[in-house]
């Protein structure tokens, strides 16, 4: 667990050997937050994806908390969208997202759209907490886990 001193992470673009870290990320953070959603993908999938396609193709950003905990975050842009933002458990609660959320904008000052869960309730309020709307809710069967999902936009 972090402590309290610990300053702020350093937000900075991916490069090749953080994609296994990054992956981690998702993995840990995906399994605390959704527990009741099957992921489509193994482990392994999910860290061949970040190797092969989201560290070389996408925007990837990622948290660095140096030797006191690594990669604690990663955030992913493409185009106007956020499709990624987790962060590690123990990580929570310290500014990080908020951060990630600035750079999104920063990034895309035009606006962003992002899907989420349903059922990510504490997504759904932190986005909304950074002027994003919820736009359209589905049924899932167009996301790989086949679960209810939500779009939401923030326009400047």
């Amino acid at each position: 667990m972090p402590s309290e001193a610990t300053p702020p992470t350093l937000r900075r673009a991916a490069s090749a050997p953080d994609a296994a870290a990054a992956a981690d990320v998702w993995l840990t953070s995906f399994a605390a937050a959704l527990p009741t959603v099957v992921s489509p993908r193994s482990p392994d999938e999910v860290r061949t994806y970040f190797r092969d396609v989201v560290v070389p193709l996408r925007e990837t950003w990622v948290a660095d908390a140096g030797a006191e905990g690594g990669i604690v975050g990663v955030m992913v842009l493409h185009d106007d969208e956020l499709s990624q933002l987790y962060l590690r458990p123990d990580w929570r609660g310290r500014g990080i997202g908020d951060r990630f959320v600035a750079l999104a904008k920063e990034r895309s000052p035009g606006g962003l759209n992002l899907w989420t869960f349903q059922v990510n309730k504490p997504a759904h309020r932190f986005y909304e907490r950074h002027g994003f709307f919820a736009v359209e809710y589905t049924d899932g069967s167009g996301n790989e886990e086949q679960e209810p999902d939500v779009q939401y936009v923030w326009r400047p």
